[in-house]
């Protein structure tokens, strides 16, 4: 039987700035770094691989040598080639995008049946330079912001997919949007998304994400109504407001200064921390004699539906722990839930057992007393 041959391609700095507060990673990696954050690229990848890692005996796996591919899926036990020695593995700091680029054209030598790759759109952009829509791909996500649509919805839903052609379903192919935004204005709070083309890739609409749907909400009563029904139930615990403008409501509504791409935390109805990292969070929550409870106010992204690992990467494994999951309160429009299709609510936080834990039925805020109740997914679950 003839062996798939399976590119693998990380994007080691992918990711980086997100649990830092920075936005993204594309040119500040190395300040990423000094402020404590750790590369996640590698993990995102192994969720995938652990999916067809029982398939290992009929895979053939062509990569790049180091963090770039080659030393994890040595590390996991597949039958491992690498044609393109990264930058760092030749002495270099760290990898760049031109890595990227001629590790693929290095790949496309090797008659590859899919390139899987690890990263976010930054990366999605490096690949499409290199293969356009002539050659199938599929990408895990793992950076901060994934609005293209050539990725899985999570690391184990992609490596769904690869499995599925591994045990021959039939998979068709189509086109998806590879799309990117400004950074620098992203961290300014400006959402600046542009199409660079498409790619292709799997055609399993259950797995891969849709592109993220843009533009502010337009229904202002509605989003005011939410507001309201927050704002009423604000006691003295310790809020931590999510980004997005749905949270942003709510503290346009408490006249509060909000980052809207990014952490805040307020108490008594001010604010007392602003576009937090991860560490900071886990400070500040960790004196309890100061806040009765912490609650943990978020928005799912419109067209995805997720509602943790995408844009809020502050939000770490370790602070969802220490928040009970009654004290999560999800906000959403019913024009961005019936978007969804009834697709469920994703969670993606980067722990498969707390996304298992997380998973179930939530009470979503959706008006002023007005409430659904709508499915959180998680990774383990989303095949079933």
């Amino acid at each position: 039987m003839k062996r798939f041959r399976l590119g693998v391609i990380i994007n080691p700095l992918a990711g980086l700035g997100g649990s830092v507060g920075l936005k993204g990673s594309d040119g500040v990696a190395e300040q990423a770094i000094a402020k404590g954050a750790t590369p996640r690229a590698q993990q995102r990848m192994q969720q995938a691989l652990d999916v067809i890692l029982p398939f290992a005996h009929q895979i053939d796996i062509i990569t790049a040598s180091g963090d770039m591919g080659g030393k994890l899926c040595r590390q996991m036990g597949f039958t491992t080639q690498d044609v393109y020695i990264s930058a760092v593995s030749s002495g270099a700091n760290s990898t760049s995008a031109l890595d990227t680029q001629q590790a693929v054209k290095c790949l496309f030598g090797h008659h590859l049946d899919l390139l899987l790759f690890a990263g976010g759109d930054g990366t999605a952009r490096d690949i499409y330079a290199v293969v356009d829509d002539s050659f199938p791909v599929l990408g895990v996500p793992a950076g901060v912001k994934i609005h293209s649509g050539v990725y899985g919805i999570t690391p184990h839903a992609s490596g769904v997919v690869v499995s599925m052609l591994l045990q021959g379903e039939l998979v068709s192919l189509m086109s998806a949007d590879v799309m990117d935004i400004d950074e620098v204005a992203f961290r300014l709070g400006i959402v600046k998304a542009k199409q660079f083309g498409e790619m292709t890739v799997p055609a399993a609409p259950r797995y891969i994400q849709a592109v993220k749907m843009g533009g502010k909400e337009v229904d202002e009563l509605v989003l005011a109504d939410i507001a309201a029904d927050v704002i009423e139930s604000m006691e003295d615990e310790l809020y931590i407001m999510g980004s997005g403008s749905t949270v942003a409501a709510v503290m346009e509504d408490l006249d509060l200064d909000n980052t809207l791409l990014g952490i805040d935390v307020i108490q008594h109805k001010s604010v007392i921390a602003k576009d937090v990292t991860a560490q900071q969070l886990l400070a500040l929550t960790a004196d309890k004699t100061k806040f009765s409870s912490v609650k943990l106010v978020i928005t799912l992204i419109g067209g995805q539906g997720h509602i943790l690992g995408r844009g809020n990467q502050q939000l770490s494994p370790e602070l969802i722990r220490q928040i009970e999951k009654d004290n999560i309160l999800i906000l959403a429009t019913k024009t961005k839930l019936k978007a969804l299709e009834g697709r469920p609510l994703i969670v993606d936080s980067g722990d498969p057992e707390l996304d298992k834990a997380l998973t179930g039925y939530y009470k979503i805020v959706t008006g002023y007393h007005d409430y659904v109740m709508y499915q959180v997914a998680n990774p383990d679950l989303v095949e079933n």
